[in-house]
């Protein structure tokens, strides 16, 4: 099966966050304030998604309020925090929406990862991911991770699917 092939199934797109929906880095204030960076040509790629009529979610190991600021001005209504079995909480959330893990694609960057990517649809790297998620991955993005991998996966599946990349004037 092609990759396109296996996009034309996708229903729901699930990202990891540290090193694919951000650079990777972990930033600090003076006061102890975790910063992350994220790429605003990402977060169209999750509104084309949206637009499209696909689901998305995020599922992290980290617990960080700044994930959830995020997922919420990007309106990602399924996010799972602290999930220290990634298989496990995706097959839940798979069961949850009534979806096979053949619906599902999921982009992610490092080795936590691995085993989840290998039950889903279709899956994607940042180029920046470690070699063993690149072996695994249908997919590996020509950007780097918080540098808009996350959109070039949704476009892909976006041009799969014959849905549109663009938006109308009045969106």
């Amino acid at each position: 099966m092609t990759n396109s092939e296996r996009a034309q199934r996708i229903k729901l797109v699930v990202m990891d966050v540290d090193g694919t929906l951000t650079d990777g880095a972990m930033y600090f204030s003076e006061r102890g304030e975790e910063l992350k960076r994220f790429s605003t040509r990402d977060g169209m790629g999750v509104t084309l998604l949206h637009r499209a009529g696909l689901q998305t979610a995020i599922i992290t190991s980290e617990n960080s309020p700044i994930v959830v600021r995020r997922a919420e001005k990007l309106r990602i209504t399924e996010v799972i925090l602290g999930s220290r079995d990634k298989t496990t909480t995706l097959q839940e959330l798979a069961r949850r929406l009534a979806l096979s893990p053949e619906d599902i694609a999921y982009i992610g960057d490092d080795v936590n990862d691995l085993n989840v990517m290998r039950i889903c649809g279709l899956t994607a790297c940042p180029s920046d991911a470690v070699a063993a998620i690149q072996e695994t991955a249908h997919i590996t993005c020509a950007s780097q991770g918080g540098n808009g991998a996350v959109r070039e996966f949704a476009e892909f599946i976006l041009v799969a699917q014959s849905k549109p990349i663009t938006l109308p004037e009045q969106w």
